[in-house]
């Protein structure tokens, strides 16, 4: 696909769609997941689709959301089925394949794995997962700017460090936590521990600690 032609027509789409907050983010998280995957040797190109992508099912309403995941044959969990918002992603790859004409199964994992993740997920949807969470528009806190750090020093360990970064703001705010959020998180940190031995050494002491 023409890829400016395409992204005019995205723009366009989205325009329609979502408020223009929500158009910022966006082009926050096409320009980090984009940034990313070059600084990591992957396709610029295909993340930054993604990342474009990523939320144009953001404002359906909830029985939409249902609705396409239950035609699409997703599985739905009694979590997903009390927040639908969090099909979302996999609304916005439905929609990306069938508004757009996007068939990489790359791009379109990579759109439906950024809100709860994936174990196993490509190093692409790693990417789009991350600049998710520290793009721009989301603030200069400590703890993005730590998460920014981290982006660019391990891929893996930046997808656990993300992971955290939300179940910290789920458990204060006393939300469900889906556990597909949890399993990418223990599949992140080993892979992350894989690569480098020395990341989260601590965590193990902790466990120690808490359960002594």
């Amino acid at each position: 696909m023409t890829l400016a032609l395409d992204r005019e027509k995205v723009l366009a789409w989205l325009s329609q769609r979502v408020p223009a907050a929500r158009i910022t983010h966006i082009l926050g998280v096409e320009q980090t997941a984009g940034d990313l995957a070059r600084h990591y040797g992957l396709d610029e190109a295909k993340a930054r689709s993604a990342g474009l992508l990523h939320d144009a099912a953001k404002y359906f309403k909830p029985q939409l959301l249902l609705q396409m995941a239950q035609k699409e044959g997703l599985e739905l969990d009694s979590v997903l089925e009390a927040h639908p918002h969090l099909l979302h992603a996999d609304a916005s790859a439905i929609v990306a394949r069938d508004e757009f004409g996007v068939v990489d199964r790359e791009i379109l994992d990579a759109i439906a794995n950024h809100t709860l993740g994936r174990p196993n997920m490509s190093q692409l949807s790693c990417t789009v997962f991350i600049a998710d969470t520290i793009e721009p528009s989301r603030g200069n806190t400590a703890s993005l700017e730590a998460l920014r750090e981290a982006s660019v020093q391990n891929l893996y360990a930046a997808v656990w460090q993300t992971s955290d970064y939300s179940l910290k703001y789920l458990l204060e705010t006393r939300c469900y936590i889906h556990p597909r959020t949890v399993l990418t998180r223990n599949w992140a940190l080993q892979m992350a521990r894989a690569q480098s031995p020395e990341i989260g050494n601590s965590t193990g002491k902790s466990i120690e600690q808490i359960t002594s």
